[in-house]
């Protein structure tokens, strides 16, 4: 059986976040104290008295505003253009839900959004053996002093047999709201190990990330949008593909280091970071309008830091003038920009038509194919004799490198460790020799070759 869900929903700034965090038991979904800070769903794994679920945390819901050009003045707040968005993707993670923490602010007392949302928690509500389902239970957050929890009675206002005074901040309580809620879902899966492809989109702000996804997976996943930065948490989305599990990972655009503002943006980047981490392909994503510019050099260089499988998806192809020789003079340009990356394949496509889209998740999964090869150490040592009888190494203080046998101790990244005479007598451009020769014999397409040395 699937893994019940749980979603957080509340209006904006009643510490739905915090609470994420708190019961992730890490800082995986972005605070700050701008209401609307989370806008797409952010959703991971909690365990609690044996019991696996999935939290998913939403964007604030303000039924009592409405977006630019509905008649009335904009949110003073800083993502007031994404209001009729949260909206949607807060009700999406509501139907997806086997129950669900409505989360109020018990410094605040209730507000007429408050009640706007109870209302229409109780419209999505359905009656299953008697029961109203899916089960909803009141959080009443921010209380973090004796006051604020008597205070916090006033929420029974709303109808509800019992409330759940918390302070997520401090996590006090929130042990017994846990053990309400497993009480309610119903009989989950147990947690298994993930064996997924996990393929993360990367690559700077605005390049068509979410837009590609989208069209990759067929329904509006991820809120879409001309301004940079709409996406600021990193979403999975989990599918079946020709057989194979994939969990695809949208990420927020990241800049150069220099570039990125403190704040949202700042743990925006360090959760793209940790999505390239856990993933085995990255898909670096590059506006073919405005060219590859230094970000992108920066964000492939951090697929390259952790060693990670790469696809180049060169986006926004169809804003381009072409003749039969554009494709092949911006793959020569594409390769001399990222020339340390010359073994990653180049797909051009175009997320707004569709163009090549389809054969993206093709290309990854043939990455990660290569990305498990193992050779025998017999063909290791092979290809390491015949390089070094085509092309011994330099002398270097009248003594020559060698390489006296070789293996590949491990995959994903493939990695080989050689026996040599001394580790200090090579230069990298021999090694990159050796790593040229490997790849003569079997491609690794799309992969990183590590090589490690060791004095024998």
């Amino acid at each position: 059986m699937q893994k019940p869900v749980v979603a957080i929903v509340g209006r904006p700034n009643v510490g739905k976040s915090t609470l994420f965090n708190r019961l992730a038991e890490r800082r995986m979904a972005i605070v700050d104290d701008i209401p609307g800070t989370t806008r797409d769903r952010l959703a991971t794994e909690v365990e609690w008295t044996g019991v696996v679920f999935d939290i998913i945390d939403t964007g604030g819901l303000d039924p009592t505003q409405v977006g630019p050009g509905k008649g009335q003045e904009p949110l003073s707040i800083g993502s007031h253009q994404f209001i009729d968005e949260i909206r949607s993707q807060a009700e999406i993670a509501i139907q997806e839900s086997d129950a669900i923490l409505f989360v109020v602010d018990g410094q605040s007392g209730i507000t007429p959004a408050d009640r706007e949302i109870n209302e229409s928690l109780r419209k999505f509500q359905q009656i299953k053996d008697g029961e109203a389902y899916p089960p909803v239970l009141l959080v009443v957050n921010k209380c973090d002093n004796k006051k604020s929890r008597q205070n916090a009675v006033q929420f029974y206002e709303l109808g509800y047999k019992e409330i759940h005074i918390i302070s997520a901040i401090h996590g006090s309580a929130t042990g017994d709201m846990l053990d309400a809620l497993v009480k309610v879902l119903p009989e989950g899966g147990e947690e298994e190990e993930d064996t997924s492809v996990k393929i993360a989109i990367v690559g700077k702000p605005n390049v068509g990330k979410s837009s590609l996804l989208n069209k990759m997976i067929g329904e509006d996943r991820v809120i879409v949008s001309n301004i940079p930065g709409t996406t600021r948490d990193s979403i999975d989305t989990s599918l079946i593909y020709k057989d194979a599990p994939i969990t695809i990972i949208d990420t927020a655009g990241i800049r150069k280091r220099g570039s990125i503002e403190p704040g949202v943006e700042k743990f925006s980047v360090i959760r793209a970071m940790k999505a390239i981490e856990r993933s085995d392909v990255a898909l670096l994503v590059v506006d073919a309008y405005e060219g590859i510019k230094s970000q992108d050099t920066h964000v492939a260089g951090y697929i390259l830091d952790e060693w990670k499988s790469a696809v180049v998806v060169i986006n926004k192809w169809d804003l381009i003038e072409k003749d039969t020789h554009t494709m092949a003079e911006f793959t020569d340009y594409a390769r001399y920009e990222l020339n340390f990356m010359d073994y990653v394949p180049i797909l051009f496509t175009s997320a707004l038509t569709g163009k090549r889209v389809d054969q993206i998740l093709d290309l990854a999964l043939e990455v990660q194919k290569e990305r498990m090869i193992r050779l025998p150490t017999s063909q290791v040592n092979k290809i390491v004799q015949n390089a070094q009888d085509k092309h011994p190494s330099p002398s270097k203080a009248g003594r020559h490198f060698k390489i006296y046998y070789g293996s590949q101790v491990r995959n994903n990244p493939p990695t080989f460790l050689l026996h040599v005479n001394d580790p200090k007598l090579t230069h990298f451009t021999y090694l990159r020799y050796i790593e040229n020769q490997i790849r003569e014999h079997t491609p690794f397409l799309g992969t990183p070759i590590k090589i490690l040395l060791r004095q024998s």
